[in-house]
C-alpha cells in the first residue's frame, strides 16, 4: 500500500495512491498520516475500504495537484552516516565498525517537489538520494535485528540534503550541515513492507540538471534496515511516525573531483524503485 498526503501545505489530505497518478481519499478514516496512525495502522481495514471506494468510482486523477511528505513532522529524524562502502570511499573516510548516528531538524520536511532554499551564505549545498524507514510502533531494546521488521510501517524515498562548509568545517556535530529549511524532501508515498520483496534489492539514481550523478542499490549498504532499527533502539526509544534516513551511495558532489555544489536555478531528480521519484528546484533562501 502506498500512503500519501497531498494539498497545500498545512492543508494536506491523507490518501492512497492507487497508482502513480490516481489515489483514493482516506481522511474520513484518519485525519493525517500521523504517529498515531501509523501505531494503530489496520493493514486490511485500509485496503477493503481503498478496493470499495474503487468499485464505487471514488478514484480521483491527481491533476497536478501538489503533494506533501508522505508523512507528518516526525518527533526525530535520525540519519546514518557513511553506509555504503563505496561513499565512505570517496569521502576519504574509513568503512564504520558501528553506524554513524546524527540527527536533523524535524522541520525540514517539505514535499518530494518542493523547491529546496540554498541557505544564506551557502556554496557547498549537496545532494544525498536515500532509502528513509517510518518507524510504525514504538520500540526499544529490540532484541535483535529480526524483530526490527514488525516495527516498520514502510520506506519512502528521501533527499538528505547537506551543507558540507556547516557539516564539516564550522566545527561541533554534522546536525548544522544537516538541518536547514527544506533539507529534507520526501516522498512522494510511504510503501509498506509488503510492496517489497527486498527491500535491501532497490535500486536508486539522481540527477542534476539532467546529468546523472549518483547511481546506487540498497544491496551495498554497510547495515540493513532491520539492522538500523535494531542498533538504534539499544540507545534510544523509536515512536510512531520517526524517519530514519539511512545514507547514501557515491556521486555526491563533496567527493567529485573536484567538488561541485548546487546553485540557485539547478534542478534535482531522483528515485528508487517503488519508491517513485523526486524533482527539486534550488532557490535562494530569503
Amino acid at each position: 500500500m502506498r500512503l500519501a498526503r497531498i494539498g497545500a501545505p498545512g492543508h494536506e489530505t491523507p490518501v492512497v495512491f492507487t497508482s502513480d497518478e490516481t489515489y483514493v481519499d482516506i481522511s474520513d478514516l484518519t485525519a493525517d498520516i500521523t504517529g498515531d496512525f501509523l501505531g494503530a495502522f489496520d493493514r486490511a481495514a485500509v485496503a477493503d475500504a481503498v478496493n470499495a471506494r474503487q468499485r464505487e468510482g471514488r478514484e480521483r486523477p491527481l491533476d497536478g495537484q501538489r503533494v506533501g511528505s508522505p508523512i507528518v513532522r516526525p518527533q526525530q529524524i535520525l540519519c546514518i552516516g557513511l553506509n555504503y562502502a563505496d561513499h565512505a570511499a570517496e569521502s576519504g573516510q574509513p568503512i564504520p565498525d558501528e553506524p554513524i548516528v546524527f540527527n536533523k531538524a524535524p522541520n525540514t520536511l517539505v514535499g518530494p517537489h518542493d523547491d529546496v532554499a540554498i541557505p544564506r551564505g551557502s556554496v557547498k549545498t549537496d545532494w544525498e538520494v536515500e532509502l528513509g524507514i517510518v518507524v510504525g510502533s514504538r520500540c526499544r531494546y529490540l532484541g535483535s535485528p529480526g524483530d526490527a521488521r514488525a516495527h516498520i510501517a514502510g520506506f519512502v524515498l528521501v533527499n538528505d540534503v547537506s551543507e558540507r562548509e556547516f557539516q564539516l568545517e564550522r566545527g561541533g556535530q554534522w546536525v548544522k550541515g544537516k538541518s536547514a529549511e527544506t533539507f529534507n524532501p520526501c516522498g512522494p508515498w510511504l510503501a509498506t513492507p509488503d510492496e517489497f520483496a527486498d527491500v535491501q534489492a532497490l535500486d536508486m539514481w539522481l540527477d542534476v540538471n539532467g546529468e546523472r550523478r549518483q547511481t546506487g542499490n540498497t544491496s551495498t549498504m554497510i547495515f540493513n534496515a532491520d539492522y538500523i532499527v535494531w542498533y538504534l533502539s539499544q540507545f534510544m526509544v523509536l515512536e510512531p511516525g520517526d524517519l530514519i534516513n539511512t545514507g547514501t551511495p557515491p556521486g555526491v558532489g563533496l567527493g567529485m573531483k573536484p567538488p561541485r555544489y548546487l546553485a540557485p536555478g539547478d534542478v534535482m531528480e531522483l528515485g528508487i524503485t517503488g519508491l517513485g521519484s523526486q524533482r527539486q528546484r534550488l532557490v535562494p533562501a530569503h
